[in-house]
Order: structure tokens, then sequence, then C-alpha cells
């Protein structure tokens, strides 16, 4: 989940490095570092434990090269300090390396090839260029040396690579995990992420699996790992504006990314809209899922909670049957599947390693993988059969706000186009009801005040608070404890309220915060009556409600909207008040604690 960032050009390379690992920085930031090639051809490496501000500061200020790599990091392997921050380098010096990925069999390397190796760091990264040094010894060619290291890795790895013999050059290689080459007029750069160099240019070079090469600042060139055959690819255009990237005046990108969230509504129901104002899907892409006896929804996290919104919504409005499975789970307990499934992958980054895993092993048994996605040109997005996409802009918060909703309201969109292809009779125009629900979603976020007040009410000493819901308010109760521990650390759990006199209900201390989600007709007497049993044990409760349901006490209502789409206007409720009370306990709203956004090993 690291990102790495590299460089070869005309330019100082430092403040290209520094401002592409600051876009990076959603990846990991326990450490970071950068290396260049100075005008001598020595190579200076500066690292630091922290933060890219924290790297600023300590990269001299006469620092140049017009050739450098950098890395910010999310510990796997070694805690995280300034030894184990990367750029690490070999014994002799010569070699350089920033690594995005996990080596699994490094402590075998280790033992078979570097005895007598003083290894300066706790990393798997470390064992890599160490061999870089000990195939050097053969007298072989950097590309040769790379290629045999790369022949005895097994995991995951996205590399930077810098010889200093060869200072006008800089090498990499990919397996599983994200990289891409940045292609530019006088200079060609690598990056995790195209927001990373988004200011540089808009032409990037997809690399994949088993692929490696070499930059100059005048040209790329890519080869099989396989027959080591140089590969033609041409670049293609990435439809990211600079401007969506930065914050402006907001002071977190969590807070710009919640209010951006109504736009992002009218954007997608746009941009699945044809010129009659139908919703379009590709037929091919609706037949795989009609045509199959189960659809599996494969997710982790945030996703897994929309692909839960999801299932109710393509079963009910388009009588499709369909299971939501933890990826992480899935991929190594496989269980028995019907006769003819498909699979949805959703994922954010579309780079999620687990989901990932997943796919290789569903695509080697030949069902048909569809994945939803908010970056084009993704892993997932490549190698799936079929991608959605989310329309939502770049999301640079580590939680995931306005790319849940989107992908929400995307599954609405499928499940209608579904049920009109199978002539199932829809009781709502979709486009129309998406259209309530941002103006709803607005409406909420124009109570920031009265959320925040609520947060000081309820959560602003409290280690603990729990989120009450049945049916689809029960999904928004999981997302609403995850995104509220995973930003303010209360521990906050999501409970199906029917379930609290099974053992939950035991958890339940006077004044322990209780949040119910209350918009549904059929249930709401239920909860309503699950809310008395906690409050007389002692629970403070608030009650979230739409307007059609709200009694006098009530404390925070919604604005109406299809029963079915409701979630998409009681999480943002959920996530405003989880971000105010990240923020009324001094924490980092957009990189809490252990994080990152793109989790890209397993």
């Amino acid at each position: 989940m690291c990102g790495i960032v590299g460089y070869i050009g005309k330019l100082n390379a430092k403040n290209i490095l520094l401002d592409g690992l600051e876009k990076l920085e959603y990846r990991g930031y326990d450490s970071a570092g950068i290396a260049l090639v100075a005008d001598d051809q020595t190579v200076i490496t500066t690292k630091t434990k922290g933060r890219i501000a924290d790297l600023r500061q300590a990269v001299a200020n006469d620092a140049t090269g017009t050739c450098g790599i950098g890395h910010t990091r999310w510990a796997t392997h070694g805690v995280p300090n300034e030894e184990n921050a990367h750029p690490h380098q070999s014994q002799s010096g010569r070699f350089t390396i920033v690594h995005n990925g996990v080596i699994d069999n490094y402590r075998q390397l280790e033992e078979q090839y570097l005895n007598g190796v003083t290894l300066q760091s706790d990393t798997d990264t470390e064992i890599v260029v160490q061999l870089m040094d000990k195939f050097a010894e053969k007298g072989l060619s950097t590309e040769q040396i790379f290629r045999n290291v790369l022949d005895v890795l097994d995991g995951s790895f996205a590399f930077g690579l810098i010889d200093s013999e060869r200072p006008g050059e800089l090498f990499f290689a990919k397996n599983k995990s994200p990289l891409l080459i940045g292609v530019a007029a006088e200079c060609n750069m690598l990056a995790s992420d195209a927001m990373a160099v988004i200011k540089e240019t808009d032409q990037f070079v997809e690399i994949n699996d088993g692929e490696y090469g070499i930059l100059t600042a005048e040209r790329y060139q890519l080869f099989s790992g396989t027959t080591n055959e140089a590969i033609e690819r041409a670049p293609f255009t990435a439809s990211i504006d600079a401007d969506d990237v930065e914050k402006g005046m907001y002071p977190h990108y969590m807070m710009k990314e919640i209010d951006e969230q109504p736009g992002v509504i009218r954007r997608i129901v746009q941009k699945y809209q044809d010129e009659t104002g139908a919703f379009t899907i590709a037929e091919d892409l609706q037949a795989a899922v009609i045509n199959a006896d189960r659809l599996y929804i494969v997710a982790c996290g945030t996703s897994y909670h929309a692909g839960l919104i999801g299932r109710k919504l393509i079963e009910e409005k388009a009588g499709i049957p369909v299971e939501v499975v933890v990826a992480s789970e899935f991929g190594y307990d496989m269980p028995l599947l019907s006769e003819k499934p498909a699979f949805l992958f959703i994922s954010q980054s579309g780079e999620t390693a687990d989901s990932r895993q997943v796919l290789v092993k569903v695509k080697a048994l030949g069902h048909p993988a569809i994945t939803l996605t908010n970056v084009p040109g993704s892993t997932l997005s490549r190698e799936a059969d079929y991608t959605l996409l989310l329309h939502a802009g770049p999301e640079i918060a580590v939680a995931s706000t306005k790319a849940y909703t989107a992908q929400v309201a995307v599954l609405s969109i499928l499940a209608e186009t579904l049920g009109k292809a199978q002539d199932i009779v829809q009781v709502h125009d979709m486009a129309h009801e998406l259209g309530i629900v941002a103006n709803a979603m607005q409406t909420i976020i124009d109570e920031k005040e009265q959320i925040q007040q609520m947060v000081l009410d309820y959560v602003a000493t409290t280690r603990n608070a729990f989120f009450l819901g049945r049916g689809v308010d029960y999904f928004v109760s999981l997302e609403a404890a995850l995104k509220l521990k995973e930003i303010s650390y209360i521990q906050a759990e999501g409970f199906s309220s029917g379930e609290l006199k099974h053992g939950t209900i035991a958890l339940i201390e006077d004044d322990t915060p209780v949040i119910a989600l209350v918009t549904q007709p059929h249930t709401q007497l239920q909860i309503r009556s699950n809310c008395s049993e906690v409050q007389s044990r002692g629970a403070k409760v608030a009650i979230v409600v739409t307007e059609e349901l709200a009694q006098t006490g009530d404390t925070f209502v919604i604005p109406n909207t299809a029963l079915e789409l409701t979630p998409l206007v009681s999480v943002v409720f959920t996530q405003l008040f989880a971000y105010y009370a990240a923020l009324s306990r001094g924490c980092d709203v957009d990189k809490p604690r252990n994080l990152a956004k793109s989790v890209t090993v397993e």
C-alpha cells in the first residue's frame, strides 16, 4: 500500500518527487524518502519517519538531480522508522530502490544468497537491492541483473531502481502492485497513481504484470519478463483534472469529498443516460448477469457495505439472486459455487489485492467478471470482462465517502437496467429518484452545525458507540461504525437491532451512545422498541429518522426519498458525524493512524 514516484528528464527532480509523494500519501504515511542522482553521478538519499511534510524539511534546499525516485511507506515489514524507510541502497552503494508490495520469500532469499551481507533495515525490500549487488558480481548488464533478481522473487512488487553506473536511466518492474509510466515532452516518470504526476502530464502507459523496462528523458522501453521481447504500447490520456486533487478552501479532503456528493450523484445520472434520458449499460454486460443463476459481489471494507445494499437493489428490482462475499475470505475459502455464476468486483481504486486474487481464480474458472471502480485502466478494470465506472472524481481522504455513495448509485442504476431488460415493472423512475437523493444530501450537508453539536452531546468523551438498524439501515450502520472507528478511534460497532437480546445488550452501560437509523416503515416500530430496551439500561439514544416516520423527540430528521435509496442519504449524516467526532478529538481526519486508502497487499 506504499506509493512510489520516479522522474528522469531535464528539470530538477526534487520538487516533482516531493509533490508527487504528497499526492500519494493516502497510500501510506509511516515514513518517506527520496533519492536524487547528483551532477557528479552520486546518489543522495534523504529519509524520514513521518509525513511528506517532514521529508520536505529534511531534504537539503540545494539538493538537485534530474533523475530520482521517491517513496511514501505503509509499514508491512519492520517498524516505521528512518532505517526502514525507502529508498534502500545496496551495500556497494551502486543500486538504489523503492518498492510497493510484499516479497513473500525474502527470508529464504536472504539465507540463500546474502550470507555475509550486513542489512541496514528489517524490510523485505532491502533484500531485493542487496540481491542486485550480489548478482552484479557476475559481470552482467544491469538489465540481466534485474531480470535475474525478478526471476527469484515471489510476491507483489512495483519497483523503481537507480544504477549509479547508468545515471541517465531509470529501471522499473511490476507484478500485482500498481505502476504507470508518465510520458511528457522532455521527461518520463513512474507513479503508483496517475494523480501523483498529473500536473506534469496526462499521458500514461500501462505496465502489465510481469513486465519491466527502462526510462530515459527521451523514451520509455517496455519488455516482457517472460520472453524479454520489446513491447510497443501507446500512451492513454488520463481524464483527471489537476484541480480535482486539491483541497481548495477546505480544511480536509474528507469534508470536500462529503460536500461533493450531490454533484457526484448528478454526474453519475448524466454519464449513464442516453440521448432519450434512459439509463444505458452495455448489453453484453447485462447479458452476463441475466444469464447467470447467481451474482456474487466481491468486495472489502466500505465497498463490501455498498455491496450489501446493491444485493437488495438487484434482487428486488431485477429478480436476480445475489450473494455478497468478503474478498479476503472468499479468496482462500471459496464455497461451492452455483452452476452459472457471474462476479461483480467492487473496488474504489481498482487495485485491491484481495479482490484481484479472487478475480484471477474466477477468470481461471471461466466465469464472467465485472469491475465497479472509480479508476479506469486500473488492474481490476483491465483484467475483468466488463467495467462500470463510478465517475466520482479522485478521492484522497483515506475514509471513503463519495466513492461509497457513487457505488450505491451505480448499483441502483444497474439494478433498474437489469430489471427493465427482463420486462420487470419498475416502481420508480431511478433518474428522477436519484435527483431527489442529490437534493436530500445537500439538505443534510447544510445541517453541519447541528450534526457537530450532536457529536459534542453524544461522543465527546466516550470510548465506544453503537449504531442500530434493520434491513438497509443495518447495512448503513455497519458503514457508519466503520467510518467512526477509522478516523476518530472510538470503538464503534454496527448491529442489527433485532440481535440486541442475543448478547449485544450486555455491552450497554450508563451513557453508552446508541445511534439508531429509522428509514423503513415496516421495521420502524421494532427499532424504536429496541431503542427503549437500551435506553432503559442507561444508553444515551439518538434516533435518525426520515420525515415521514419522525416523532416528537427524535434527534435528527433526514428528507424523504425512495425507500431503497435512503442509504444514500442517511449515510451522509453518519459521515459528517464521524468527521466531527475525529475533529473534536484532534485526530488526523484525512490520514488516520495505521491505515492506507488503497490496499494493494494481502
